[in-house]
């Protein structure tokens, strides 16, 4: 297995109401992780590309739907989402729309 580059764990963030409201409450980012990371991986990405300190990583692997095509079914991809606690004072301008 190839050991992923820094830059190239993180594919995103995650935008929904789950996230944003953990983000308000609770100083937690949400983001698309590549399948292969795990926690440390993940940490040291946020760590270099967003230059804030992370306290708790979380990860969890999301099943892809079932979608339907016209007459056929077809699946969406399985991807991993990491849900990213940063010490508190911080915060992720990129993120907050500053």
């Amino acid at each position: 297995m190839i050991k992923p580059n820094v830059a190239n764990v993180l594919l995103g963030h995650h935008v929904t109401e789950k996230s944003s409201l953990l983000r308000a409450d609770s100083n937690q980012y949400v983001f698309k992780v590549i399948k292969s990371a795990n926690k440390l991986q993940i940490k040291a990405a946020v760590e270099h590309m967003l230059d804030v300190k992370v306290e708790s990583v979380t990860v969890s692997n999301a099943k892809g739907k079932w979608k339907r095509f016209g007459q056929d079914y077809g699946r969406r991809k399985d991807w991993k989402k990491a849900y990213v606690r940063v010490k508190s004072g911080e915060t992720i301008a990129m993120l907050e729309g500053e």
